[in-house]
């Protein structure tokens, strides 16, 4: 970045900086797949936040001059993120989920799960709408999920749960935020460890599950985020597969549960080849999320006890 010096001199506007960060952006050695997925993209979410604008600006507005200070901004934020590798989600500790803005920083994943889909449609058509008074959301993380849930059913309550001391403080912080501390409530517990005697009509789960294998390869993007929130024993399932057991014992005669297993989807298949998993689809891309019904689990929960 200081070897380009002349050349930013000559630098002026917001479309300036944009054009000229999109290029610098695609030159290195970059992964993009925590909110967007081009360098053009990267660049102009990261520069409009550092100008603190918003980013459905006018066209004329982009050919504001900027003052010398900002400039300078702009630059230590580009040079940040080609150096470090860091996902610019935890530059500027703001992620967006089912169109809602939260805290993140490296004490969580960042959110970018397809189950935002869900939460917008609330689940439909597998659960109705007025019966929904529980949700938990096996962990939280960020707490994206489980707050988004409020949202789509302002009804219910939802548990957020995470065995991380860490994810549940950044979970306050977006429960604080969004002023939902009167139905989102953070829970410490190992999956289901310390909800016993609780139901629900709706579990949704976006667990650990990148497989031992997975994890040596992913870019270098995903080493900032906590490897406990990552992977999940040798082929991502471990987790998951506590989730299909315990789950029957959680749910509403006519809930459901909800999970994301992401590319360990053929593993999950190859261990329950009997079970019906609904493997869903989205709109926004996205893949990997499977729903089981109350009855299903129940029927099928010798199966699932005794797989291995």
């Amino acid at each position: 970045m200081h070897g380009d010096k002349e050349t930013i001199e000559q630098l002026s506007t917001i479309q300036d900086f944009m054009d000229w960060g999109a290029r610098k952006l695609g030159s290195a050695d970059l992964f993009y797949g925590h909110g967007t997925d081009n360098a053009l993209d990267e660049a102009t979410y990261l520069i409009l936040h550092t100008l603190n604008l918003s980013h459905d600006l006018a066209p004329e507005d982009l050919q504001a001059d900027l003052p010398e200070n900002d400039k300078q901004a702009i630059l230590q934020v580009l040079e940040q993120r080609i150096i470090e590798q860091k996902p610019a989600a935890y530059l500027t500790n703001e992620a967006w989920f089912s169109g809602l803005s939260f805290y993140v920083d490296e004490r969580v994943l960042i959110p970018r799960s397809p189950i935002a889909e869900l939460i917008e449609e609330r689940f439909s058509p597998w659960v109705k709408e007025g019966r929904v008074n529980r949700i938990l959301d096996l962990c939280t993380g960020s707490g994206c999920i489980a707050i988004a849930s409020a949202y789509a059913f302002p009804e219910a309550v939802v548990d957020a749960v995470d065995l991380s001391d860490d994810a549940l403080q950044v979970a306050r912080i977006n429960i604080e935020r969004h002023e939902m501390n009167d139905r989102v409530f953070p829970v410490k517990s190992d999956l289901f460890s310390n909800l016993s005697g609780q139901t629900y009509n709706i579990i949704v789960s976006n667990p650990p599950y990148v497989s031992k294998q997975e994890m040596e390869q992913l870019p270098r993007e995903y080493m900032h985020e906590p490897a406990f929130g990552l992977e999940s024993g040798k082929e991502g399932l471990d987790a998951t597969i506590t989730i299909l057991r315990q789950s029957a014992a959680f749910l509403e005669p006519n809930g459901i549960l909800v999970v994301e297993v992401g590319n360990s989807e053929d593993a999950l298949v190859e261990r329950f080849p009997e079970i019906p998993f609904m493997w869903l689809e989205f709109e926004r891309g996205g893949h990997g999320v499977f729903l089981l019904t109350a009855e299903q689990l129940n029927e099928y929960g010798g199966m699932l006890a005794s797989g291995n």
